[in-house]
């Protein structure tokens, strides 16, 4: 996909996910600039650290949509999935598996502590990160929301999943208030386009279940070729780094 066309996806993206914030969180505790008393350049100072972040990589700017889009979708935008310590929490969920960013919104948290200490949450930074690092039209971003301190894997049970029928996602969505252009839209811009870096390969996300998990049992795809299948398994090992690309061509 040329550069520009997935420009204007993650834009359009961040927009729609904009409008999941208003349907899955109370209104009346958000409000634009909500820390211009406590933390005046909150916003910009993430806006640095997100912009950065992409000038160095730009597959970064997929990366924090698609995190920003898994945080809101389970419960709304919470920040919950940013626990990372706990084995039974939303991140270790299947759906959110390979998503990663955590560091960029790390690396911001740590540049806001140090000036206003216990002021903005981590859920507002991962919101407006989504629409710092798409580097498109500006919008305002209602800020305000609290860090939810518990994280729990069964939550995240309703994400959309790689083995979901075209009818399930609809149905997903839906209950979210948003249209089958949104689902197409959404799989374009927050998943397909993070990674975009990757042209000509895949993920060993996508090869976990024909490994591990296809047959009773826990057996493997029978269709994969039995001299290959030894290659695969090399490559993406169980409960190994599902982020690891191998080549499609073979």
């Amino acid at each position: 996909m040329q550069k520009g066309n997935t420009q204007i996806a993650l834009i359009l993206a961040s927009l729609i996910i904009s409008n999941i914030v208003v349907l899955v969180v109370s209104q009346g505790q958000l409000r634009v600039g909500f820390y211009s008393k406590t933390c005046p350049n909150a916003e910009s100072i993430s806006r640095k650290v997100v912009q950065k972040a992409v000038a160095d990589n730009p597959r970064n700017a997929a990366i924090l949509l698609r995190l920003h889009f898994h945080d809101c979708f389970v419960q709304g935008c919470d920040g919950s999935i940013l626990i990372r310590n706990d084995e039974d929490g939303e991140l270790k969920a299947q759906g959110n598996l390979g998503v990663v960013g955590f560091d960029i919104i790390d690396s911001a948290k740590a540049r806001l502590e140090n000036l206003c200490p216990g002021i903005v949450s981590c859920t507002d930074i991962v919101s407006l990160a989504a629409r710092d690092a798409v580097n498109g039209p500006f919008y305002d971003v209602p800020t305000g929301r609290r860090d939810r301190r518990v994280s729990k894997m069964s939550l995240a049970a309703n994400l959309p999943d790689v083995d979901d029928s075209i009818n399930v996602l609809k149905s997903k969505f839906k209950e979210k208030g948003l249209s089958d252009k949104d689902l197409v839209l959404l799989s374009g811009g927050a998943e397909i386009h993070v990674r975009f870096a990757y042209i000509g390969a895949t993920a060993c996300f996508f090869m976990q279940k024909r490994l591990y998990n296809l047959t009773p049992g826990g057996g493997s795809d029978p269709a994969i070729n039995p001299g290959f299948l030894p290659q695969l398994k090399d490559k993406c090992p169980f409960n190994g780094d599902v982020n690891v690309r191998i080549p499609l061509d073979s």
